[in-house]
Order: structure tokens, then C-alpha cells, then sequence
């Protein structure tokens, strides 16, 4: 029981912060401004990881190395830990190749999941309060992935389906992931 609780609250804490890591690179190439709100909370909360990575890493022209690079080693101790917790002992060295994988299969669903709730709060949001103050920075965000999605779609007059297009292709995506994880390391 303990360590199903232990386990669970592990779980929390490292997706919510890997999330934010996804987050930050997410600002970083869509070039949201820094002094946004809720960009400075993020950039705030990870910038104790990120600053002595981005003396090693430096970041791409459009890619945050420094935040994707730290998002895979947050999903790498995450699952060490669960391992740890789960089994009782640390992960042995032949499972090391399949462990690295896992953690950037990890990240990806972190991703997924994160194009998942943005994209359902917006879409929310522009029905019953288009006006709130988050809006644009959510708009901000889910354009990049929207854009194309509206292209291919036909034009139904004001009913954008879009979103509902790109949950369930991240949904999708997440349950895809969640098999090659499984089927590869059983997490």
C-alpha cells in the first residue's frame, strides 16, 4: 500500500514536471514572449535544472536542447524511481538500453498529454468564456498544431472541429506509446 502511494505521488510530482519542461521548449519555439505570466512561471519553476544544462547544451534556433534534454533525464529518474519503488531494487545494467528508450517514450506521452489538455481547455474556454485571459496564450500554443489540422479539414461554416481532430490523434498517439512502453519495458 505504502508503496503504491509512494509511487503514485512520484508519478504527480515527475509528470508535472516534465510537463513544464515540454512547456518551456514548447515557448521556446514558438517564440511566446518571456515575460508572459504564465511563461515566467514556467521558466521560474525549471530554470534551477535548465540553466546548468544550457552551459553544456546550448539551445537550436527553434528547439530548446537544454529543456528536451532535461525533460528525458526527469523521465529517466522517474523511472528508476518506480523501479525502485515497484521492485524494491534498482534497475539492472542489461535493462539500461531499454530503461533510456522507455524514458523518451515517456516524454512523449508527457507531450501527447500536454497537446491533449491544452487543446480541450481551449477548446472549453472558446465556448464558455472566449474572453478569459489565458486565451490568447492558449491560442498561442495550439496554432502551430490547429493550422495544419484546419487546412485538411472542409470549411463547415463557424464549426471548427479541429480541435476535436487533434484530441483524438493525441489520444491516439498516447495509446500507441503507452503499448511500445508496455511491451518494451512493462511501464
Amino acid at each position: 500500500m505504502l508503496s503504491e502511494v509512494l509511487h503514485f505521488l512520484i508519478s504527480i510530482v515527475f509528470s508535472l514536471f516534465g510537463i513544464a519542461l515540454i512547456v518551456r521548449a514548447w515557448i521556446y519555439a514558438i517564440r511566446l514572449h518571456p515575460f508572459n505570466p504564465y511563461s515566467q512561471a514556467v521558466l521560474r519553476t525549471t530554470d534551477w535544472l535548465i540553466q546548468p544544462i544550457r552551459k553544456i547544451v546550448a539551445p537550436g534556433n527553434r528547439i530548446d536542447w537544454p529543456s528536451l534534454l532535461a525533460c528525458w533525464l526527469t523521465s529517466l529518474v522517474f523511472l528508476v524511481l518506480t523501479i525502485l519503488i515497484l521492485t524494491g531494487q534498482p534497475p539492472s545494467l542489461d535493462s539500461a538500453l531499454p530503461l533510456l528508450l522507455t524514458a523518451f517514450l515517456t516524454m512523449l506521452k508527457w507531450t501527447f498529454n500536454l497537446i491533449l489538455w491544452v487543446t480541450l481547455i481551449q477548446a472549453v474556454l472558446s465556448w464558455v468564456n472566449p474572453m478569459a485571459p489565458v486565451m490568447p496564450v492558449l491560442q498561442t500554443l495550439t496554432a502551430p498544431l490547429l493550422d495544419p489540422i484546419r487546412r485538411i479539414l472542409p470549411n463547415l461554416g463557424g464549426l471548427d472541429l479541429s480541435p476535436l481532430v487533434l484530441l483524438v490523434l493525441a489520444q491516439v498517439a498516447m495509446m500507441v506509446l503507452q503499448s511500445f512502453t508496455f511491451a518494451l519495458f512493462g511501464v
